[in-house]
């Protein structure tokens, strides 16, 4: 009877651990899950407001949006105060038709940096 016990808890323990490694792991990173220009969109420049949706809280003061051009040329966009906290916004000005990134690195609550690109055109 002590070995069903002992067996029990090893498999309630074992179980436990997977767990809290799977519930870590989807807490790992910021996923981007919704952006303003949208992935591969046509947008009307020369002025775009941005804005970045994550599934979790970032730290906007460590995190980081670059308007990259077709030929590699990157700008950095000052990021605007008010937002949510799992939201960064920014705007561009001066932007040119032609094809671009946007580039973007944040730092999640649980302290990792995760980076991404959105590509879109203006016209």
């Amino acid at each position: 009877m002590i070995q069903t016990s002992n067996s029990a808890i090893k498999r309630s323990l074992a179980c436990a651990t997977a767990l809290v490694l799977c519930v870590t792991a989807a807490w790992a990173h910021a996923i981007l899950v919704a952006s303003s220009p949208e992935a591969n969109s046509i947008v009307t420049g020369p002025n775009i407001d941005i804005t970045l949706k994550f599934n979790v809280r970032i730290d906007g003061t460590r995190s980081v949006v670059r308007l990259v051009t077709a030929d590699g040329t990157a700008r950095a966009l000052s990021l605007l105060p008010g937002t949510a906290s799992n939201v960064i916004s920014a705007s561009a000005s001066n932007v040119t038709p032609g094809r671009y990134k946007l580039a973007w690195q944040v730092l999640a609550s649980d302290g990792h940096i995760t980076r991404g690109e959105v590509p879109f055109s203006a016209k």
